[in-house]
């Protein structure tokens, strides 16, 4: 049985005392996790170590950076990498978000290159992947998608690609307070998963979690998560408002 995972990415918000607000609210919310069912906070850097600090007794709650770089160490200013992430216990790393890949130029060549070093210093990446609306409105978002997902991910052994979270975010629906619909979001997760059993066979795609990251608010997250091939969101500007994500997440 594939996890059901409600992720939150707060991109570049928050002042230390605003995080340590957020984070304290999170401790202390009640939260139906599981095994089986299980949220994952993505914070800025300088709050991963408070993070893991705040949400330490939060049972089956985990702290994600939101980046890592290509390389080990070296002449690399401002970056961060794996192995610094891996010393800091922080267990996972959300990999290709469409902003890295719109205002940093990241390519799927080198979202490739972050997955492996990722994997290699033992974290677990939430792979991004989703098209923008020019590409939505020429039709053209399924195999756009299987493009991004080939390039960057079908390299790994089967071991490895089931260490790999997959969200998938609809660019046009992020931060625009437009959501797809249900039917768009399953259609959607079902191509990906399709994609992934036809490369690794229908076992393995069914134990992948595949996210949706568009717009997921409190009010819409049941209906969407309770799609066939939805297995919970990552979740953007709802994530900064703890009722909202608490919400979110007893939505799986």
């Amino acid at each position: 049985m594939r996890k059901k995972i409600a992720a939150a990415n707060w991109k570049m918000n928050c002042t230390l005392q605003q995080a340590e607000d957020l984070l304290n609210k999170l401790a202390a919310v009640e939260t139906h996790l599981s095994n089986e069912k299980i949220s994952i906070i993505g914070v800025p850097y300088p709050y991963l170590l408070l993070a893991k600090e705040k949400l330490q007794t939060k049972e089956n709650m985990f702290v994600a950076a939101q980046n890592c770089y290509t390389k080990k160490s070296g002449a690399y200013t401002g970056e961060i990498s794996a192995e610094m992430l891996q010393s800091m216990n922080i267990p996972f790393v959300i990999i290709g978000h469409s902003e890295r890949r719109e205002y940093f130029n990241e390519t799927n060549a080198m979202l490739a290159e972050k997955i492996n070093i990722a994997l290699e210093y033992k974290l677990q990446p939430i792979f991004c992947c989703g098209e923008a609306l020019s590409i939505r409105e020429a039709g053209s978002q399924n195999s756009f998608v299987e493009n991004q997902l080939k390039e960057s991910l079908f390299h790994l052994s089967e071991e490895q690609i089931l260490q790999i979270v997959i969200a998938y975010e609809p660019i046009w629906a992020i931060g625009t307070g437009k959501t797809a619909s249900n039917e768009q979001a399953q259609e959607m997760h079902q191509h990906i998963r399709n994609v992934l059993a036809n490369k690794y066979g229908t076992s393995v795609a069914e134990k992948i979690s595949i996210l949706y990251g568009g717009s997921v608010k409190g009010n819409n997250a049941k209906e969407l998560f309770a799609q066939k091939d939805v297995d919970g969101g990552l979740v953007g500007g709802a994530s900064l408002n703890a009722d909202e994500f608490t919400t979110i997440i007893n939505s799986l």
